[in-house]
């Protein structure tokens, strides 16, 4: 599989470790098909600046997170104390994970508005059934996607998500089961995913890179500011990269201000 490989490096951090410097970076071509998607041709992902939410009542007059001018009480309409949202990605080479030709979903984090962040927020809302939640709710279209482009280099994507959900989702205040009137339980937990996937498809960084002339090689090293400048383009907001000890490039982390709820709130792109 192939890799983007980097010279100067790091250490791989474990989510969200601080990041060290970049200088260059090698794009492993080290990857592969999934087994089965031999002809699979992926969903359009488009470039966009904002993205709109779904289908929970709208906040009135919604002030944006981590740029709001007067203190918010109403925690369902404003993300707080993680009010600045990333979109994470993976390349994963060893094991190749993922199709051939884009990256995959880490997940979706809340961080407080100076980079630190909360997690495992409500253990009484930690599940063990993803998988059963997404297809009890009949979001098999989103369940589909997800095996796809939310893969687990070990192979266990239930385990994998349940982790996302567990230590992430459970700290966005907008999803606390109290913002909903006529509560279903475990529906925030849909919004979740559903959101993630939604975002992720506005974000075809293979694309961004490819953009640029950067692609995958065994050879080829590509410097931080060229990379950084190709992913910060479409967004017009600067991006945080990292790679692995090995100097490949493996993850990339966009992020987002947000006017109202996750579920229906306007995703704004910001810097880090």
């Amino acid at each position: 599989m192939y890799k983007y490989l980097l010279s100067d490096l790091l250490q791989d951090p474990i989510d969200q470790s601080p990041l060290l410097p970049i200088n260059m970076f090698f794009y492993s071509t080290l990857r592969q098909l999934p087994k089965g998607l031999a002809s699979f041709v992926p969903a359009a992902l488009v470039a966009s600046n904002t993205v709109l939410g779904g289908s929970l009542s709208t906040c009135e007059n919604p002030q944006l997170s981590c740029r709001n001018t007067t203190a918010v009480a109403d925690t369902c309409c404003f993300n707080a104390p993680g009010g600045q949202l990333l979109l994470t990605q993976f390349w994963d080479t060893n094991p190749p994970t993922g199709p051939n030709n884009s990256w995959t979903i880490h997940g979706l984090w809340p961080d407080r508005c100076d980079g630190t962040y909360e997690q495992y927020c409500d253990p009484s809302r930690e599940y063990d059934n993803i998988t059963a939640i997404i297809a009890a709710a009949g979001k098999t279209d989103l369940l589909s996607y997800m095996k796809t482009y939310w893969k687990d280099y070990k192979g266990d994507d239930e385990d994998f998500w349940e982790h996302e959900w567990d230590k992430h989702g459970t700290c966005i205040s907008t999803l606390e089961p109290s913002c909903y009137n006529n509560y279903n339980p475990q529906e925030e937990v849909v919004a979740y995913f559903q959101k993630t996937v939604d975002l992720f498809k506005t974000l075809d960084s293979y694309a961004f890179l490819a953009d640029a002339k950067i692609l995958p090689s065994t050879t080829e090293t590509y410097s931080a500011k060229k990379i950084e400048k190709a992913l910060s383009k479409p967004r017009k907001v600067d991006v945080t990269i990292q790679c692995n000890k090995n100097g490949e490039l493996d993850e990339i982390w966009y992020f987002y201000n947000v006017r109202g709820s996750l579920q229906t709130g306007e995703f704004v792109p910001s810097d880090p």
